[in-house]
This record gives C-alpha cells, structure tokens and sequence, in this order.
C-alpha cells in the first residue's frame, strides 16, 4: 500500500448525499441499457416472427393470395443456406382471412409453416391479442373466411395461444400446417408462398440486415435456374422500417441519458469533494507541514473519492440488477402494445456493456474530481496551523 492510500484509509471521510446520488444515477444509466437492450431484442425477434429477418417473395405477385406460388425445390436455396449467418431457411404460405366468433369479425393473416407445434389437422395457434378480441380458448371453433375468386370457409380448431410481441391489432397472426393451406389454396406439396431465412442474432442489427439482403439478392440473381420464379430478397429491416428507426430513437435517449447521469454524478461527486477538502483542511495543513508534495495529497484525497464513487457503483449496479431480474421473470411494469409494440417493459443485461459504461463514467467521473482538487494547492499550513 502505498502513502497516499495508506493516509486515504485512515481518513474519516463521508459524502451520504453524493453516495447517494451516485448511486442512483448508475441505477438509471443500466437499467435505461437494459431497457434499450431489450426492446430491441424482443422488436426485432418480434418481426422476424412474423416475416422472418429475410423474405424471399415473388415479383409482381401477391403472395397473400391464392394465385401466385413458388416451388419448395428452387435451385438458389442450398445458395441461401450456405450463408454463414443463416440458421434456417423455411418454406411459409401466407393468407390474409377473416376470423369469426359468434357475431364478431376481425381480419389476421394466416402463416403456415412446416410442422408447427400443434400437429392435428385444421389445428392453429392464435395470438392472446386475438383470443381477447374475439373470446376466443384453446377448444374452441374458429370460423373463418378467406377470399378469392371464391369466398372458402374453414372452421379450425384453436389449439394454442401464444404471447405474441408485437402485439398490436394490425399485427395478428395466426399460425397454421403448410399441409392444410397447400389444400385450401389447391396447390402440390412443392408450393410455397415464400421462403423466410433466419439469421444469428447478433445479425439482426439494421445494418447487418441490410448487407444480409444484398447478399442474398445476389445469390438469388446468380443462382436461380432456368425454370425457377423471379423473387427478391427484402429484410425486416426494410418491412418494419418505422420499428427500427423507433430502434434508434431508443438508443438516442439512452445515448443521451448515459451523457447526463454521468455529468450529475461527476457534478455531485465534485460537490461532495469540495466538502471533504473544507473538512479536512487542517489535514491537509498538517500534510504539507510535514513536506508531503501538493500532488501527493490529492493523491490521498482521489484514492478517498473513489472509495466514495466505487461504492455508489456497486450500489446502482445491484439495484440495476435486481431490478431487471424481477421484471424479466415477472413483467411487473405494463406497457400498451399499441403504442409500445410489446405487452411489458423488455430488459436484457449484457455483462460486458455494463462493465464498459462502469468503467468509462468512473474514468469520467475521476477526471471531473481533478478539477476540485486543485483547491490543495491554495491551503497554506501556516495559516491552517495558526488557526488550530
């Protein structure tokens, strides 16, 4: 141990208020990560749920419909597959219907996918946002209603209700066999709406997606074989463009959140300071009385601030975390999936971020403490001296 921490230890020196504030404003600045974090986790899952993070689709063609397919056995797909940042590549149809339960109607569209949870025939799994809507429970009949150039009617079977994160009205989807709408649209065991590829998700950021869309346009243009569709390649990121540019709003504020907690902290800290040096100055008279230099007494009087700051970080960061924990296993903070997109406040921790936003405001915050400490250099001991 050096001097300056040795004299740092056996100061009595206490700061409640700017322990307290620092505290605080670690606790705002992690859980508002937390919450960005989140919200883009589930967001972006949330879309790529519902259209993949990658569409391939036909040009010119209403994919929503009837009329228009694509064959399962498309030369480019082993193309798409290879790619690296790929998981999965999955044959979907898409319908747009009408679901109704006794007298009311609501419009979905349908997503059939291959081998969904729910196996049994005419069986589907709707979203909870729906079951509320039209009171509608697992066992139950769901009548419903698909247009084309005739109206067909299927009466299916609810078998599950998930919670679905986007959950608004406009984005109700009801997932359903690719065997039975292949049936309900007429068309072989080879046809397909679409195709969806899933990506890691690390890559699910707006510009990797981007870059992801390009690729897999090339392959598609480079691949396609003779008797293959035209189709295109669209991202999430291009479907849902106003959910992640709401994305980066987000992170704008947190952004700026992050800047201000860490100026409130380094103020209050730099106030708490100034308090312990006035305290403390007869201290520092005696210090340089006995010869020691003016940079080695703020040395001890840093080494004391940052006890402080190290404490209150600490503290922010357990209340940070336990309040994340609770929430992420209860969803205790409601939120309007109309106008939030998601039925609760998302969070999502990642160790090393949190490790690098401590360490950053605690430099910061410690270049700010040099400011006060220049006070030292003004205290003369003959004067300190005399007065005691």
């Amino acid at each position: 141990m050096g001097t300056a921490s040795f004299i740092a230890s056996r100061l009595n020196v206490r700061s409640t208020l700017a322990t307290v504030c620092i505290a605080v404003s670690y606790l705002v600045m992690i859980v508002a990560m937390a919450v960005s974090a989140g919200f883009r986790r589930e967001i972006r899952k949330g879309a790529a749920d519902i259209s993949g993070d990658i569409q391939v689709v036909p040009i010119h063609q209403d994919y929503l419909s009837e009329d228009e397919h694509i064959s399962r056995n498309a030369a480019y797909l082993p193309y798409l597959e290879e790619m690296p940042e790929v998981e999965e590549v999955m044959p979907v149809i898409y319908r747009a219907g009408l679901v109704k339960a006794g007298d009311n109607i609501h419009g979905v569209m349908f997503k059939a996918v291959p081998n969904p949870a729910d196996t049994g025939r005419l069986a589907v799994s709707i979203p909870v946002r729906l079951s509320e809507l039209l009171s509608l429970e697992v066992g139950d009949r769901m009548l419903c209603y698909f247009v084309g150039e005739s109206v067909k009617l299927r009466n299916f079977t609810v078998a599950s209700v998930y919670e679905g994160i986007l959950g608004g009205t406009d984005q109700l989807v009801v997932y359903g066999s690719l065997a039975d709408f292949q049936r309900l649209n007429g068309w072989s065991a080879d046809d397909v709406s679409a195709f969806e590829l899933r990506v890691k998700p690390q890559c699910r950021s707006r510009r990797r997606l981007t870059e992801l869309e390009a690729e897999a346009g090339f392959r598609l243009s480079a691949y396609r074989g003779e008797d293959d569709d035209a189709v295109f390649a669209r991202s999430s990121a291009s479907t849902y463009s106003t959910l992640f540019g709401w994305l980066d709003v987000i992170d704008l504020n947190v952004l700026v959140i992050l800047i201000l907690m860490t100026v409130v902290a380094g103020f209050n800290m730099i106030s708490g300071l100034l308090i312990i040096l006035f305290e403390n100055i007869s201290t520092i008279g005696l210090l340089k009385a006995l010869g020691m230099k003016n940079r080695d007494i703020r040395r001890v009087f840093l080494n004391s601030a940052s006890r402080i700051v190290l404490l209150a970080m600490l503290a922010g960061n357990a209340l940070a975390l336990t309040f994340c924990l609770v929430q992420g296993s209860t969803h205790l903070i409601p939120l309007d999936p109309e106008n939030y997109f998601v039925s609760y406040v998302p969070v999502s921790l990642n160790p090393l971020t949190v490790l690098l936003t401590d360490a950053l405001s605690y430099s910061v915050i410690m270049l700010f403490l040099l400011i006060p400490t220049h006070f030292i250099s003004k205290v003369d001991p003959a004067d300190t001296v005399r007065v005691n």
